[in-house]
């Protein structure tokens, strides 16, 4: 009893920041749940509610690195508050929408920003902020939250809409965010500092109880400083463009458009989003494996791994529709894969801009991440419509995930300028070591 250490707080803010994730993980996943019903409601196509999902997701990405911005002037746990109420208010608003731009405004706009903020740039400033020792290993957890909220939300979601309709899942939604708002107002806090802490793994020091001030530059001039920073980097470029494919083939094209192409092959929409569901187990193994990965092995080698399976899987997709065995063996080989580029994205982003701009850095990567997803979403839509199937979609994107495994491997290949962290040019630093 004597000997009993109590755990460092830093742990306490990774799981609250943990089950905010799949919260808004949930909410983001909802889309593929609701396109039908309101579908059949409404009367509008594939392409109209497919524009919704591009709104959001274009929101979901390009709000990152202005939150991170925002978070270092006004605090995390005020930025979550406000992004979780901005999120439930959305959900909610879609009970009184009587048009399609209505549907738009609450499940593009309140939704999609909402969410954003309570996304990966979220993960990336609480892990920099917090953690020295464990970095891969805790990115991969909270990035695997996103699995969380899909193995939650989608199987209850979509039984919800087949039983009672498509307002009861929006009316779970705005319940959950209720929920939700009392556990980050008691228990979140902005750095290690504010509890008389050193980040986890570092020694205490005479400055662990004074927090750094706040930033002097106003939050959207410091966001657009960082960018430029950015587009002067090639090695930033090259993630960048990485990520966009990335974008575009999960969460444009999996998470929105895979329960529809399994209605259209004959299975009910709950056998869809169980699928999903049961894609979501093996996302949570795959990314927390990948964030122990991140700590031992080269990054970019990782991400080459990652995108080339991702593309041969999808490439196998269109002929696993005929059994339910082979979209089984789809969800498993895709789902070990899912997001498991996070964690080493965002260890490279913190190898060429240092740890202090980790999140602004890494909220710009991922504003193009979800300009992928949202081209994505809306074409597949559309390319659904006039060619009757989406083999079209799956393929294209199986085949551009074999190219941006190659395109990682140029990561650090050549001299490059933009550099912030210190490191010489052309240099990327060695993986770090778990303490």
């Amino acid at each position: 009893m004597g000997n009993w250490r109590r755990p460092h707080y830093a742990w306490t803010v990774a799981a609250v920041t943990f089950l905010t994730l799949m919260v808004a993980a949930g909410f983001r996943s909802t889309p593929g749940v609701l396109l039908v019903p309101v579908e059949q409601e409404f009367g509008w196509s594939r392409g109209t509610t497919s524009l919704a999902v591009g709104v959001n997701l274009i929101l979901y990405g390009l709000i990152g690195p202005f939150s991170a911005a925002m978070m270092d002037k006004f605090g995390i746990r005020r930025v979550m508050l406000a992004a979780i109420a901005m999120a439930g208010s959305g959900a909610a608003a879609t009970l009184l929408m009587q048009s399609s731009w209505q549907f738009v405004a609450a499940w593009g706009i309140l939704v999609g920003a909402g969410t954003g903020v309570t996304a990966n740039v979220l993960a990336a400033m609480i892990v920099s902020r917090w953690f020295t020792a464990r970095r891969g290993l805790v990115m991969g957890l909270l990035t695997a939250a996103a699995a969380g909220g899909q193995l939650l939300f989608l199987p209850l979601l979509a039984n919800f809409a087949t039983q009672y309709g498509w307002r009861s899942v929006a009316i779970t939604i705005a319940g959950a965010t209720v929920a939700l708002l009392p556990v980050v107002a008691l228990l979140m806090r902005d750095r290690p500092e504010d509890v008389g802490l050193a980040p986890y793994g570092e020694l205490p020091s005479a400055n662990a109880a004074r927090p750094p001030a706040a930033p002097a530059a106003p939050p959207l001039a410091a966001a657009f400083n960082a960018l430029g920073a950015g587009l002067r980097s090639r090695d930033f470029l090259l993630l960048a463009a990485t990520f966009f494919i990335c974008g575009g083939s999960t969460n444009g094209l999996i998470a929105t458009h895979l329960i529809p192409a399994c209605i259209d092959n004959g299975l009910a929409e709950v056998t869809g989003a169980s699928l999903l569901a049961f894609m979501a187990v093996f996302n949570f193994i795959g990314t927390t494996g990948s964030g122990w990965l991140t700590d031992r092995i080269d990054s970019r080698i990782l991400l080459s791994a990652y995108y080339g399976l991702r593309g041969l899987s999808l490439l196998y997709l269109p002929y696993s529709f005929d059994s339910v065995y082979g979209l089984s063996v789809f969800a498993v080989f895709y789902g070990l894969d899912w997001i498991a580029t996070v964690p080493p994205t965002v260890r490279l982003t913190t190898n060429i801009f240092g740890k202090e701009k980790t999140a602004i850095m890494y909220g710009w990567i991922y504003v193009i991440h979800s300009v992928g997803g949202a081209a994505a979403a809306f074409l597949a839509g559309v390319l659904r419509a006039d060619l009757g199937s989406y083999i079209t979609p799956f393929m294209s994107a199986g085949a551009l995930c074999l190219i941006a495994s190659g395109m990682v491997l140029l990561i650090g290949s050549r001299e490059t300028r933009g550099r912030t962290s210190g490191l010489p040019a052309g240099h990327i630093a060695p993986p770090q070591h778990s303490a």
